[in-house]
This record gives structure tokens, sequence and C-alpha cells, in this order.
């Protein structure tokens, strides 16, 4: 398993009868969680003392209860020196997806190794990184803290926004980042009538969602498809290629011959696997989606 240990200012620290307590800097929340179908006993105090609880509603969606909570507040991720805003908003979520940190410090390091490679004096030797449904930028800002020069895309540009904020607040204001608002497929696609190619390319798919357009995604009818158009925008040094998935279908053997079969004539290597985050108070790991990684 991939796992997510490095964080000081974030933790899970218990999860149980479908949410998981979470420690976000100072502040703790509860929110619901689809892999915690077990029932144990909820003995930290946390549990009746969260500064905010989502509540799942039963005829779908939900909505947030505060308690003592700002509108906005950071944390850092120590390893890479990334700083990211936080904000509770629909769909529980709050920013950040902190099992994610565990691929941030891996492709942070291959990107390093290939720029000190390259000359990290020369621009023209920074490898390019193309990230896809980049959300609120942490694996941008994690390419960036390595040296890569990004490509940062997302079709909604209120998440773009947030990410340049994140940016700002890690000190990467001028790194070279391209922030685009635009539905992935048909960027990739412009990007192969273009002839540009990228070193390494990040996606992390939601399940289910909508372009700018209304353009409709659905994860298990369109991921292979993009896999096959991402490999026509790989350079012919190609460095990493990353697929995140929180879909249960896309198991980590599913990522991997999806992968193997389409980056096969690159001579990659492909391992896939869970990712999760450490549990406190269990010692468990609440397991958090799955991720295919090619190391070329």
């Amino acid at each position: 398993m991939y796992l997510a240990s490095e964080w000081k200012d974030y933790e899970v620290i218990d999860c149980s009868a479908g949410e998981k307590l979470e420690r976000w800097g100072e502040y703790m929340l509860v929110r619901p969680d689809p892999q915690v179908i077990w029932n144990t006993k909820k003995q930290h105090p946390g549990w009746k003392s969260p500064n905010a609880h989502y509540h799942r509603s039963a005829k779908g969606g939900g909505s947030w209860e505060f308690f003592d909570l700002p509108d906005e507040w950071s944390i850092r991720f120590d390893p890479l020196d990334l700083t990211f805003r936080l904000k509770p908003f629909k769909f529980k979520h709050t920013g950040v997806f902190p099992e994610q940190a565990t691929n941030w410090v891996w492709f942070s390091e291959l990107i390093r190794e290939r720029v000190a490679k390259d000359s990290a004096d020369n621009a023209a030797a920074r490898p390019k990184v193309l990230n896809l449904f980049a959300y609120t930028g942490g694996a941008t800002l994690a390419a960036a803290r390595g040296g890569a020069a990004v490509t940062h895309v997302d079709a909604s540009k209120g998440m773009v926004n947030w990410a340049k904020e994140n940016a700002v607040a890690s000190g990467l204001s001028e790194a070279p980042i391209r922030w685009l608002v635009d539905d992935c497929v048909k960027f990739v696609e412009r990007e192969i009538r273009r002839g540009n190619t990228y070193e390494a390319i990040i996606m992390d798919p939601p399940s289910y969602g909508r372009g700018p357009k209304g353009e409709i995604w659905k994860i298990e009818d369109r991921i292979h498809e993009l896999i096959h158009l991402c490999t026509q925008v790989l350079s012919d040094k190609p460095l990493f290629f990353l697929v995140n998935s929180y879909t249960t279908g896309l198991q980590p053997a599913v990522l991997t011959y999806l992968m193997s079969t389409e980056l096969k004539p690159f001579g990659g290597r492909v391992e896939a696997n869970e990712v999760g985050l450490p549990v406190s108070e269990s010692g468990l790991v609440l397991p958090c989606g799955a991720a295919g990684r090619c190391v070329f």
C-alpha cells in the first residue's frame, strides 16, 4: 500500500460507522467516508466536540454543521514545504486530498533526479508535467517544487483560482506553471494536434463529473480513452505516468492492466497499489482508493 504517513498538520484520528474524525491543523472535523463500513466504539473525545461535522443526507449530498471553525485556514506539508488554504465547501471537501501526499513525495523525487541529471541551471532541461483534473493544485505544486514546468488543467475556474492561491501561499507564485480552465480530454486532443509533449503525466479523474459546457465524464467509460490519448503526448524521454482512482471498480489490478497495455511501447514499469492514511487510534490504515504508477 502507498501510505501517506508524512503529514504533521493532518491526521486521521479515528473512523467508525461511516465517518472519520480528522485533525486539520488545530481543527477537528467529522466527515463521512464510504469505506468505513465497520462500527467500533468512538472513544476519542473529538467525536463529541469537533469543530465541524458534515452530515450525509439520505437523499444524497449533505450539509455542514459548524461549531467553532473559521471560514478559511491553512495547513503545511513539511516534506515539500507546501502550504494549502482550506475551507469547507459542498460535497464534504476541504480543498486537499491528504492521501495524495504519498504520490507527491514519490514523483517530486523523480523530478529532482531528472533535473539534476539534465542540469538544474538550464531552464530548457526542466521536465514538463501535465496535471489533468488538477483540483486545488497539490500535485501541481509538488511537481513545481521538484523543479518541473507544469501545465495545470481543471474544468472548474474556482478550483484553478484556489490552486493559484495555494501557489502563492507556498512561495511558488513565480514557478513555471500554466493555469488552464479547460475540459481535460479536449485539451489533450488539441495538444496532440499541436504536437506538444510532456515528460510526465498526472491524472486524478473524478468518478463522475461535468465539463465547463456540461460535458459528462464517467470514469469507467472514459479512462481507457484518456490514457490512450495521453500516450500520444508523452515525449521521447518520458519520466513517469500516474493515474489516481477513487472508484471501487478501478482496483489496482485494473489500473495495472490499463496502464501496462497502453504504455508498453514506452518500456515503462507499471506498479499499482491501494492508497491509504494511517489511523492514530487503531494503528490501522484507512483505504483511500488506488494509484497506478509507471516509471520509464
